[in-house]
């Protein structure tokens, strides 16, 4: 219901806010069309009145302009419904008026607006002004005529303006010509209401899918079980793609915090388990010495050495988890403490911790590594230098716990990638894409028997991880387990050209 009811006014206020829009754009629009077929009709009538301005002039000419006798002829012969002709000099008086005979009452015409506008701009007109004189509403166009000679009775003298002016009267059929056409403001009502429907279909559109994306979102917020039916409602588009991306997001997330869960609790069950075999094995030695005071004391000395070789392996084991524990989860952000660590010393030194147990099973080691390689660790100098040493350590260990048979140890750097690879007995080809899980083993249990913990190179892939690189492995030619890891995203080691073999 919620969802509903957000859809909905989510598809109100989009159809408000789009609709409001074109409704302000179409009324401006009418608001301007309107003028502006007003002003087309208006610039009509002026253009005819002031044809009819030249084409007295030209008729009768610059003397016959002034003439009162071809003046009045000239109306008569031309004569229009109401029209009233005005002959008006440059100093606003009235020459000759087709309505009065007597012109010297009718007043100074040179503020008159038509004339002013004719002085600016050489024609002008008025709309919808009473005469003074005949009391009429009359519509004015008026026209002016420089250097027209106007000659008075004995003599003659020039005016430097003289201005005809025509008007016609405001009558109902004037207004009604006057008048905008108003067809278009139907086509637009029409319009707007096609528009309008539109508008409210592609809204409503719009609004149902992002009401099947807020559903999905509530679902998930609320914890209620989800299915992918509202996947396949959502529409084809540039909308439906953002939300399969949101939708993929969330599955992507969902399942990857169900994995963090699920390793988690199978760490903590194979960490119990793990430690739940020394520790017994530790309390029921305990047990037998404290059950018997007389126990004798060699065998005391024996149970009491197992105890401990029990304690050493817990503290083996504890140690590697929180190795695993400070690798996924540094310290030191990354790049905050960024240092250049030389690879070949690490190696080396983790070679001679292992020497006695090397050379204890007659193992070789074989090098071919440049004089100094060179990587750029985000952990800062102690932590990556512990991270890189455990690499080598564990890889070193575990080809000591489990390659049976192994004469020989190669370690080489070859184009950005680290290679170890021993000769021994190998893997089956089903173990190798889970050798560097927590706690797998190949074989349980001589790999208890042998004290391992089963973190070795689950150690080894999150810490080359902790630099940006990869690990994988694969079974050496001729026999034997081959582990191909980088240290850098980007594969660039800084190296000295010479080798070490």
């Amino acid at each position: 219901m919620a969802t509903t009811l957000t859809s909905k006014s989510f598809q109100k206020n989009l159809l408000v806010s789009i609709g409001g829009i074109f409704l302000l754009f179409a009324i401006c629009f009418s608001v301007y069309q309107y003028r502006r077929e007003k002003e087309y009709k208006i610039d009509i009538l002026h253009s005819r009145l002031q044809m009819y301005n030249y084409e007295m002039l030209q008729t009768l000419g610059e003397e016959g302009l002034t003439n009162d006798s071809l003046f009045h002829d000239y109306v008569a012969r031309h004569n229009v419904e109401g029209l009233r002709v005005s002959i008006i000099d440059n100093e606003g008086r009235v020459l000759l008026d087709s309505h009065h005979a007597n012109v010297d009452s009718l007043g100074n015409h040179l503020q008159r607006t038509e004339i002013q506008q004719a002085l600016a701009n050489g024609s002008g007109y008025d709309i919808k002004r009473t005469s003074q004189s005949t009391h009429e509403t009359y519509f004015y166009s008026a026209t002016y005529f420089p250097s027209v000679s106007i000659p008075p009775g004995g003599g003659a003298r020039r005016a430097e303006r003289v201005f005809v002016r025509a008007a016609v009267p405001y009558s109902a059929e004037l207004t009604e010509s006057l008048k905008a056409d108003n067809t278009y403001i139907y086509y637009t009502l029409v319009l707007t209401l096609l528009l309008g429907i539109a508008l409210y279909w592609s809204t409503r559109r719009i609004s149902r899918h992002i009401g099947y994306l807020r559903e999905f979102a509530v679902k998930a917020e609320e914890g209620e079980e989800l299915d992918h039916e509202l996947e396949r409602r959502l529409p084809d588009d540039e909308l439906g793609d953002i939300s399969h991306t949101i939708i993929q997001l969330y599955w992507k997330l969902r399942h990857s915090e169900e994995d963090k869960q699920r390793i988690k609790r199978q760490l903590t069950q194979n960490a119990a388990h793990e430690l739940k075999t020394p520790a017994s094995s530790i309390h029921g030695y305990l047990e037998s010495i404290l059950d018997n005071p007389d126990m004798p004391a060699d065998k005391r000395q024996h149970f009491l050495e197992r105890c401990y070789a029990q304690s050493e392996r817990m503290n083996k084991l504890l140690q590697d988890m929180n190795t695993l524990t400070r690798l996924e989860a540094p310290s030191i952000s990354p790049g905050e403490h960024e240092v250049r660590l030389d690879v070949v010393p690490i190696i080396k030194n983790a070679l001679e911790d292992s020497s006695l147990q090397l050379n204890e099973k007659n193992i070789a080691v074989t090098l071919n590594l440049p004089a100094q390689a060179s990587i750029n660790t985000p952990l800062g100098e102690m932590e990556g230098a512990s991270a890189l040493y455990s690499i080598f350590r564990n890889l070193v260990d575990n080809a000591l716990a489990y390659a049976t048979g192994a004469t020989e140890i190669r370690i080489t750097y070859e184009e950005g990638e680290f290679t170890f690879s021993d000769n021994g007995c190998g893997v089956s080809p089903e173990h190798l894409p889970h050798l560097f899980e927590r706690f797998y083993r190949v074989d349980k249990g001589r790999s208890r028997k042998l004290g391992g913990t089963g973190l070795g190179l689950a150690i080894v892939k999150n810490a080359v991880a902790a630099h940006g690189g990869t690990t994988t492995a694969e079974m050496t030619p001729g026999g034997g387990l081959t582990i191909r890891f980088t240290l850098e995203k980007s594969g660039k080691i800084w190296t000295n050209t010479s080798f070490l073999n």
